[in-house]
């Protein structure tokens, strides 16, 4: 087992790492930009090392840095999170030839996902259902057009490298292809330095469904239950919850069949995540693969009671998976909504400033936050806008809701605006708690709703509980 682990990350995710780093009773090294040398992962550490200037770009996405800080302190191992350089195969490739285990899946593998066009490939190889597009890449507007020909439009350009919905471009009619595939090009070319295009058909009234895999060095795998993060703005997750309403236990062992065979044929190894889509009529189309933990981890820990932190490094230090499929058992429905620092009233615009008064209702059984804020700490500029997760876990969905919401309710944090409210208001909101909603429905039904109602006089702001 690892004496030592470097967390190449900040906030929620790097405590959320260091905490079960210590009970496995494994050294924590934390790395550090200047604007977070009072951050909760900087104090929770046992060394912390400054490696660069408040901006991304000049601290938690150098490469040369981090791993200068890995070899001083004499981790054996990086735990990447998520973000950041997470799923960089060019990180991964450094850490692994300096004789560091990079505690995640190989950097041949992260390359593979992490190109879309590629990645579809590979699935539809491996018999993995995949959206109705190109093979491969489409390098001028003829090749789109055949392919639209083929599939019918609405498509979707979207970027080969991408992710966030940078390099998208929805194209309706054959008219507006020149100047879409334009932009989508050079979007993605400046945002991720690669302006390789394919092209999906457009799915409608879709859910956003994934399912989160292990597999260890000796092949063997779990998948477990699914997770339905449909609730979405501008491609953000905002609330997630497993099991996912109308997801039936056939459906879920088709998605774990579907999710062993993806896997097994590209050999992947730690834990990952494979995200659906699912239609109107039940079938599933993978979209994309996430090769490192994801934000939303914890209402699976929960449902399942197993720490994929703890998971991540075993499997890393070469142990084999000590759970096998039949062992795993779901407890009741988990939900998640993440607070984050933003004004919604005013298009969801970063909030920052210094954190005056800071509440958490912590305690009570299926109650769970995770967090890297503390009272009096500083909310700056330069980094993503969520400030924590409040998860709730009850013996059915309906139960799960409403710990949630008082959950929310009792959270207070002054100093910074957040979007509490919203979340409230969302989990109040009569289709979300029928399950009646698809990837869309926050933006074309529920925030003009919501937005209206401001426009009218109401706060728009839910405090019952």
């Amino acid at each position: 087992m690892f004496k030592k682990v470097l967390v190449a990350n900040r906030g929620e995710i790097a405590v959320r790492i260091i905490r079960t780093l210590r009970e496995m009773g494994i050294q924590s090294v934390a790395v550090y930009s200047t604007a977070d040398k009072d951050s909760l992962h900087v104090q929770l550490a046992d060394e912390a090392v400054a490696i660069g200037g408040p901006r991304a770009q000049d601290s938690y996405l150098d490469m040369n840095n981090i791993l200068s800080a890995a070899l001083l302190t004499g981790a054996e191992a990086i735990h990447p999170g998520y973000g950041f350089l997470s799923e960089n195969d060019m990180f991964a490739e450094m850490v692994t030839a300096v004789g560091i285990k990079w505690i995640g899946p190989s950097s041949e593998v992260i390359a593979l996902m992490g190109n879309k066009a590629q990645a579809r490939e590979a699935m539809r190889k491996a018999d993995v259902p995949v959206i109705p597009g190109s093979e491969g890449f489409v390098r001028d507007i003829e090749a789109v057009e055949s392919v639209a020909n083929k599939i019918g439009y609405p498509i979707l350009l979207k970027a080969a490298a991408g992710g966030g919905g940078k390099g998208m471009r929805f194209v309706y009619h054959q008219d507006e292809l020149a100047s879409q595939f334009a932009d989508a090009q050079h979007e993605a070319q400046a945002a991720f330095g690669d302006d390789h295009l394919y092209v999906e058909k457009v799915m409608t009234n879709v859910r956003h469904i994934e399912m989160q895999i292990l597999r260890d060095q000796q092949g063997n795998i779990v998948y477990l239950p699914e997770r339905n993060c449909s609730l979405q703005r501008k491609n953000q997750k905002l609330i997630e919850e497993t099991p996912a309403v109308g997801v039936s236990e056939q459906q879920r062992a088709e998605l774990g069949a579907i999710s062993k065979r993806a896997v097994d044929a590209i050999g992947y190894e730690n834990t990952g995540t494979i995200e659906f889509l699912q239609d109107e009529s039940g079938h599933f189309y993978f979209m994309e693969m996430n090769t490192r933990i994801q934000v939303e981890h914890p209402v699976t820990e929960m449902l399942v009671n197993i720490d994929l932190v703890r998971m991540q490094i075993l499997i890393a230090a070469g142990e084999s998976l000590q759970i096998k499929q039949s062992d795993l058992r779901m407890q009741g429905h988990v939900i998640e909504a993440r607070l984050n620092a933003e004004v919604p009233e005013t298009g969801f615009l970063p909030s920052t400033g210094t954190i005056d008064h800071l509440f958490w209702p912590n305690g009570g059984l299926g109650s769970r936050i995770d967090t890297g804020i503390y009272e009096h700490d500083q909310i700056k500029p330069y980094y993503d806008a969520m400030i924590g997760k409040v998860i709730a876990q009850d013996d059915n969905r309906t139960l799960a809701i409403q710990k949630l919401r008082r959950l929310l309710a009792e959270t207070q944090i002054d100093g910074v605006q957040t979007n509490r409210g919203f979340q409230l208001d969302l989990l109040h909101d009569a289709n979300f708690v029928a399950g009646d909603f698809n990837t869309t429905y926050i933006e074309d039904v529920f925030l003009p709703n919501w937005q209206k109602q401001l426009e009218e006089g109401d706060d728009g702001s839910s405090t019952s509980i």
